[in-house]
């Protein structure tokens, strides 16, 4: 057993665990993070994406000692009801949103992408960046789209601050 300590949505917070959980079970079971999805626990479903230090990361194959000290994102921690993320909210005008159970981590897959470059993504650099998230509902069109429409609307803001 080990101590850790973790910062989840700019809130630090401690638990002990076992050296071999996973991220995705301590965030869940221990700190009552749940929008955090535990999917297939295999790396195939990416619906327990969340951003470590700003990077993508299944959190069912990243164990909880490899996130201490270190910032764990997850999609609360984008936006919040009174001021939603672009991505938020394009996924919503899109209607790239369904049974919801994808979006959490399609998100956060789009929202490391566009915080790595300073242009646009291509709707392919898009399909690549989401390869890893798997949606039963949408077919992937509306979630490229939003994905594309929030990319222009982050980049407008960008410039017009």
């Amino acid at each position: 057993m080990r101590e850790i300590e973790i910062q989840v949505n700019g809130r630090p917070l401690r638990t002990t665990v076992a050296i071999d959980e996973t991220l995705v079970d301590v965030l869940r079971h221990k700190l009552d993070v749940f929008e955090v999805k535990n999917g297939c626990g295999q790396g195939d479903c990416g619906a327990c994406t969340v951003l470590l230090d700003g990077e993508a990361v299944n959190s069912c194959l990243t164990l909880a000692v490899q996130a201490d000290g270190r910032q764990v994102t997850t999609v609360k921690g984008l936006g919040t009801p009174e001021d939603p993320h672009p991505l938020q909210v394009a996924f919503i005008e899109h209607g790239a949103v369904q049974c919801g159970f994808c979006s959490s981590g399609m998100i956060l897959a789009a929202a490391s992408l566009l915080n790595q470059s300073t242009d646009a993504p291509t709707r392919e650099q898009i399909r690549e960046a989401i390869s890893g998230n798997l949606c039963r509902c949408t077919g992937y069109t509306k979630i490229v789209d939003a994905i594309e429409a929030a990319a222009r609307l982050d980049r407008i803001e960008e410039r017009s601050a």
